[in-house]
């Protein structure tokens, strides 16, 4: 599916003829320029690869620097291979006019990273109840998490305090309300994964 790289700017509101507010995030997204083209014969599968953000020449390896000058542009901070695209050559343009106002999308990011949370925070449990009978620092506790004599043993996969956030979300079914084609600035309708300024995949 045909998309571009981008970044998250922000939320905010749009209001309606009626006034009711709807909560929206505010993409940039592009221009991208197409770094390399993916072949069945060379490559085995047919993708374009496309490259956003700029990036330090000294801080470029010499290899990716010779790939980006095949494609006779700069350095890019960020490359993604996308399928779908038809009719690109090395070192073209695209940029925020491949969306309309109404299609639905989907963003890709990392969620924010919340660092090691107990279960009530990373999976919504209750706790252990009532704070009476000298329950007094049980309040958030996960209880009992093994069986008895058999099997002896937590299972696999047993829903326990560790590492939260900070994983590649995909947010499905986003409206696009707005597309400013001049700036490169996507409105979608809702919210989308990743924090202010982070790099988020935005596709049709």
């Amino acid at each position: 599916m045909p998309g571009l790289i981008g970044r998250k700017i922000g939320m905010t509101s749009i209001y309606s003829a009626e006034g009711k507010a709807t909560p929206c995030t505010v993409l940039e997204v592009g221009p991208c320029v197409v770094t390399q083209l993916k072949t069945q014969d060379r490559d085995g599968y047919e993708a374009v690869q496309l490259g956003f953000g700029e990036r330090k020449d000294n801080r470029t390896p010499n290899a990716l620097k010779g790939h980006f000058k095949k494609a006779n542009t700069t350095p890019k901070m960020k490359v993604v291979e996308f399928k779908g695209f038809e009719g690109l050559n090395l070192g073209d343009t695209v940029d925020a006019n491949i969306f309309e106002e109404g299609d639905f999308v989907a963003v890709i990011g990392t969620s924010k990273g919340k660092g090691f949370q107990g279960v009530v925070k990373r999976h919504g449990f209750g706790g252990v109840g009532q704070a009476t009978h000298g329950q007094h620092n049980r309040l958030r506790a996960p209880g009992s998490i093994g069986a008895c004599s058999y099997p002896a043993r937590v299972f696999k996969g047993m829903r326990m305090a560790g590492q939260t956030g900070n994983k590649r979300v995909m947010t499905e079914n986003l409206q696009v309300l707005k597309v400013l084609i001049d700036r490169n600035i996507v409105v979608v309708k809702g919210s989308v994964p990743g924090s202010k300024g982070s790099t988020v995949l935005i596709a049709k």
